[in-house]
């Protein structure tokens, strides 16, 4: 069973996010917050598995909430909802250690097997789709980021020339078999590479890798 908080200040989005995941045997809503610091607050007493996070809210919004949440080492992920055209956001949300987004108006069963993803420690968004969002939003990088590509990040610093070409290729937006054709690997060896390439940056998954991989400059807009 996936425990799952919602966290959003429009009532009846609360209550159509809950009626949805409630229709699933493998789902539960533990609780719904109505702002980013109940939020906090209830993550911090129930400990879900996921957290649907809307952004915009009333007081703590919903990326301070996330930078909150993830930074108590707790094992809760954290799935960021977005607009995406019009919420600036996203990308904000997703260096505060959010697992991933989805758009609102996303089909009912993308969500559904978004929160499953989510929780099992995978990415949710498409490569493609994170690209899009990093390719928007790279602007944003802070000052200095990446901005000698001779000096090695210390983040980067222990990776295997190997490992780097997948970190590389992972911020490209490849899945794991395009990986494995490309590079003439096993699927396996490369699901165990991208493990490594995890642990090692430090990156909660996927798609922080892909943000690092932006931030420090192996992969240009």
């Amino acid at each position: 069973m996936t425990t799952v908080l919602i966290a959003d200040d429009q009532p009846l989005q609360r209550l159509g996010f809950r009626m949805l995941l409630e229709s699933q045997e493998d789902l539960h809503v533990l609780a719904e917050a109505s702002n980013g610091s109940e939020a906090v607050r209830m993550t911090a007493e129930l400990h879900p598995d996921v957290v649907l996070m809307d952004i915009r809210m009333p007081g703590l919004d919903g990326i301070e909430a996330t930078r909150r949440i993830t930074a108590t080492g707790d094992r809760t992920r954290i799935l960021i909802l977005t607009t995406f055209d019009l919420d600036e956001y996203a990308y904000a949300g997703l260096r505060a250690g959010a697992s991933g987004f989805l758009i609102k108006d996303a089909q009912p069963e993308d969500l559904l097997s978004g929160i499953r993803a989510v929780a099992s420690g995978d990415a949710v968004v498409a490569p493609s789709l994170t690209r899009r969002l990093l390719d928007a939003y790279v602007h944003h990088l802070p000052a200095g980021i990446g901005s000698d590509p001779s000096s090695p990040h210390p983040r980067l610093a222990t990776l295997t020339d190997r490992e780097r070409e997948i970190l590389t290729v992972i911020g490209k937006g490849w899945t794991n078999h395009e990986i494995a054709t490309r590079f003439h690997l096993a699927e396996s060896t490369v699901k165990t590479h991208v493990g490594r390439v995890l642990a090692k940056t430090g990156s909660r998954d996927r798609v922080q890798a892909v943000i690092l991989a932006y931030e420090t400059k192996l992969v240009q807009p």
